[in-house]
C-alpha cells in the first residue's frame, strides 16, 4: 500500500472544496454531511488553503469566536504542504507524520483534485468496518 500511488488511494467523492468566504458553520455542515475531516480552500480554483476539524476546534471553538460571522479563510492552515497525484502514499504518510497533521491535498498544476489523510493506511477491510459502524450508526 506504501508503495502505491496517491492518486489510487484519494478518495475522490470526499473530495471538498469551499472559497475562503465560507463561514466555519457551512463549512463543518458540509465536512459532516461528506463525513470528511477537511476542506480544501480555494480562491478562483487555485489552493490557498485547507481547513480541518482540528482548525475549527483549536482557532474557532475553544477561542469563543461565531462560526456563523467567521470566515474558514480566517483559520485555515495557509499555503499547505501539498502532493501530486503521481507521489507515492509512503511519502505522503512521511509528510503527515513529520509535520503533525492528518491530511495533506494533492494538486496539479495548482488546482486541488483530492486529498489523503492518514485514515487512508488503515487496514482497507478496518477501514470498511469503520465507515460501516459509522452508517449505522447514522441510521438510528
Amino acid at each position: 500500500m506504501y508503495s502505491m500511488r496517491v492518486k489510487s488511494i484519494m478518495e475522490k467523492g470526499k473530495r471538498l472544496v469551499a472559497p475562503p468566504g465560507t463561514t466555519v458553520a457551512k463549512a463543518a455542515k458540509l465536512m459532516a454531511k461528506k463525513n470528511v475531516g477537511a476542506v480544501m480552500v480555494v480562491d478562483e480554483s487555485r489552493l490557498v488553503g485547507i481547513c480541518t476539524e482540528r482548525d475549527i476546534v483549536f482557532r474557532v471553538v475553544a477561542q469563543g469566536r461565531d462560526v456563523e460571522a467567521t470566515t474558514i479563510g480566517e483559520v485555515m492552515t495557509p499555503d499547505p504542504i501539498c502532493v501530486p497525484p503521481d507521489e507515492i502514499f509512503g511519502r505522503a504518510l512521511l509528510i503527515m507524520h513529520d509535520n503533525d497533521f492528518r491530511h495533506v491535498p494533492v494538486v496539479e498544476n495548482g488546482v486541488p483534485v483530492g486529498i489523503v489523510s492518514s485514515r487512508s493506511a488503515l487496514d482497507p477491510d478496518m477501514e470498511e468496518f469503520v465507515s460501516e459502524t459509522q452508517r449505522r450508526l447514522s441510521l438510528r
